[in-house]
């Protein structure tokens, strides 16, 4: 009778365990997978294999909230056949234990799937075989505790199988968060990229706007504000520093050359993290005030402009 008064609550702990599980076991392998691409980089860049903070940061935030569900849900489930307020042998823990080596098991399909397509794909055969091997792993730890646990007979003694899976599997959790924590920028490093790259985003603007005007005056305005009286599409935000608030230094060079210059938090010349390399070649800085120099297309210049960083 109190199994069954209690149905509503064991099915909740067996579906809430299952959403923490897919959640846990996929950025655990995320996790690795970051380390792996980190540490042997592909001078091709394939987009599969490269290393992606923004992944990197998704897994270790998705791994701090599913952890902790997953062992509470499944410490309570084993707590309650332990006291026997659940039986072995109802239907709640029947179906949904198998639900979720169903569900389990599709997902884990498609991850080694989707690892097998990046191989065939280009990707190289040691970063396959390594994260092969973490799909494999995590799979066949999710599967054989589900198994084992769904056939053991007598669950209302302490089961040393259960707790070493429980605490061997904890461990690894910890280790791979721990882990994950030696290569993942801290927010500080973040921000100052997407600080830098906004300011690279008002200078893109910026040069598109003196390509059209030299293109129809034959020369480059003599200021940032000319510029913003002749193009309305370039606001006022976009000429300034967004720090300071100050217009960005603009100064002709030659006839169709000329610079701007910013401050930034952070170099890019080093950068090779493809969600911060897209203004690399065209706009290459050091850390603090800099001078960027760029020229214009004209019919005598076909070759795209080239950053040059003047002290």
């Amino acid at each position: 009778m109190e199994t069954k008064s209690n149905a509503a609550k064991f099915a909740f702990f067996y579906m809430l365990s299952l959403v923490a599980l897919i959640f846990m076991a996929l950025t655990s392998g995320m996790i690795i997978f970051q380390i792996i691409n980190k540490n042997i980089p592909d001078i091709l860049n394939l987009y599969q294999g490269q290393f992606s903070p923004s992944q990197l940061k998704f897994a270790i935030s998705a791994l701090i909230i599913s952890a902790p569900i997953f062992y509470i849900c499944i410490w309570r489930i084993c707590k309650s056949l332990l006291s026997g307020a659940l039986d072995k042998d109802s239907g709640i823990r029947k179906w949904l234990t198998y639900f979720i080596l169903l569900v389990s098991s599709v997902v884990m399909l498609g991850w080694l799937i989707a690892t097998i397509n990046s191989f065939l794909d280009g990707e190289l055969t040691t970063k396959f075989i390594l994260k092969a091997i973490t799909a494999i792993f995590i799979a066949a730890a999710v599967f054989t505790f589900y198994f084992y646990d769904i056939r053991r007979e007598d669950v209302k003694k302490k089961n040393r199988v259960i707790q070493v899976y429980f605490y061997a599997s904890l461990v690894l959790v910890i280790a791979i968060f721990v882990a994950s924590l030696f290569i993942v920028e801290s927010p500080t490093q973040t921000r100052n990229r997407k600080f830098d790259n906004f300011i690279l985003d008002n200078f893109n603007s910026i040069d598109m706007a003196i390509t059209s005007y030299y293109q129809e005056f034959k020369k480059l305005p003599e200021g940032l504000n000319e510029l913003k009286t002749e193009y309305s599409y370039l606001g006022e935000e976009t000429i300034k520093d967004p720090a300071s608030k100050i217009l960005f230094d603009y100064r002709i060079v030659d006839k169709n050359t000329y610079e701007l210059c910013a401050t930034f938090k952070a170099s890019n010349k080093n950068e090779n993290i493809q969600e911060y390399t897209y203004y690399k070649d065209k706009w290459t800085h050091d850390a603090g005030y800099q001078c960027l120099q760029q020229k214009v297309h004209t019919e005598d210049n076909l070759k795209a402009p080239i950053s040059v960083p003047v002290r």
